[in-house]
């Protein structure tokens, strides 16, 4: 597999710009796609997210 970043880049804005022309109702059923699909991953993460828990940083919180 070759490394070519214009081409990539071109085939990116040609997908765009496909997705751009298809009407409303297409869109929408992709968009019910891709839910159904984050629907269908997300217990799958919760489970691997059991496995190690950390509290996220506090920024900008004064130490008492």
């Amino acid at each position: 597999m070759t490394f070519d970043l214009a081409r990539i880049l071109e085939s990116k804005r040609q997908h765009r710009r496909a997705l751009a022309a298809l009407p409303i109702e297409e869109k929408l059923r992709l968009l019910d796609d891709l839910r159904q699909r984050a629907l269908d991953i997300r217990p799958a993460q919760a489970a691997e997210s059991s496995i190690l828990r950390e509290e996220p940083a506090v920024y900008g919180a004064k130490k008492p």
